[in-house]
């Protein structure tokens, strides 16, 4: 009996990596910040943490019920999105600012444009600034310390006031002690400790951290400032790791990834030293989320076996 041959469209070798496995390395390489946000700010990160991701996926839970759609909630993307905001938020924020912010992220930047690998820019990070143009005083006040009752400035908030001498030490910035800011951001050890396992892991690739550190790192030099100071405060890490290595808003090629983690780095720069805000990260990866497809465009490898068919002069050789 002849062998049958299957004629089918590519892909011809599939991988069973699914899209619920990467989410739950994500979310096992967001727990080390979690326990350190936790630690340091107390129950509340916690408390936030939980809203964030309940809000998250009931608002995708409804609205895909709501428009007949099958259901997603079970791929973890929803969860995701829930910590990642929650790790952008300073802890004193409100619990009925993580609930908008929640509900924004899932319902306007993710389902409204079709739903996860449809979205064009990262949704915890859009929430993020919605909520800082709507709630600004809310969303920058500096993160609160239920131990000691006290608020101050984030270390970046510091710098841009020339307040040299309150400058936290670089151990206190690697590990988050005595150190404001979010939620999420302050251990750099904790977040350095997720992003190696998501490599070991081949969730994501070297590429966009580093040399989206290293930029920052190089420019901080060039311009006069503190490097190491400028990679170990605010939100870098977290942004670097966790937010601009989104699958569906970062370039797809390799050349596509380091043009597009260098632009992180010199939007950030820019926006540290000479913007009125003090942080750049979230920002900057906003918007080179929305240079990414045509960052892919010009940068996609050359198709071999393909002859590119020369315009002919004159219309009337066109067959």
């Amino acid at each position: 009996m002849d062998k049958l041959f299957i004629v089918s469209s590519s892909p011809h070798i599939r991988s069973n990596v699914t899209t619920q496995k990467i989410m739950r390395d994500v979310l096992i390489a967001l727990t080390p910040a979690m326990v350190a946000g936790i630690i340091y700010f107390g129950t509340r990160a916690l408390y936030l943490t939980v809203i964030c991701v309940i809000t998250c996926v009931l608002t995708e839970w409804v609205y895909e019920k709501l428009m007949h759609k099958k259901s997603t909630i079970n791929d973890l993307s929803a969860a995701v999105t829930g910590v990642l905001l929650a790790f952008n938020l300073p802890a004193s924020a409100s619990w009925w600012i993580a609930f908008i912010g929640s509900i924004f992220a899932i319902l306007i930047v993710k389902q409204i444009f079709g739903g996860i690998g449809h979205n064009f820019v990262n949704p915890a990070l859009a929430a993020r600034a919605f909520l800082m143009t709507c709630w600004g005083v809310r969303m920058t006040g500096g993160a609160f310390i239920p131990i000691d009752a006290v608020t101050s400035a984030t270390p970046l908030g510091i710098l841009k006031e020339k307040l040299a001498e309150s400058l936290p030490s670089y151990i206190n910035l690697f590990l988050g002690t005595n150190v404001y800011g979010c939620i999420g951001e302050v251990s750099k050890l904790a977040l350095l400790i997720g992003g190696i396992y998501l490599i070991c892991r081949k969730v994501i690739t070297w590429k966009i951290p580093v040399v989206y550190i290293g930029t920052v790192f190089i420019l901080s030099l060039i311009f006069g400032q503190d490097p190491l100071f400028h990679i170990l405060a605010g939100g870098l890490f977290l942004g670097a790791i966790f937010m601009a290595t989104d699958y569906t808003t970062s370039p797809i090629t390799p050349k596509g990834q380091i043009i597009y983690a260098v632009g992180c780095g010199l939007l950030t720069v820019m926006i540290r030293l000479y913007g009125a805000y003090p942080e750049g990260v979230s920002y900057s990866i906003l918007l080179m989320n929305v240079a990414a497809p045509l960052i892919d465009r010009y940068s996609k490898p050359r198709v071999f076996g393909i002859q590119k068919v020369k315009k002919l002069k004159k219309k009337s050789e066109v067959i």
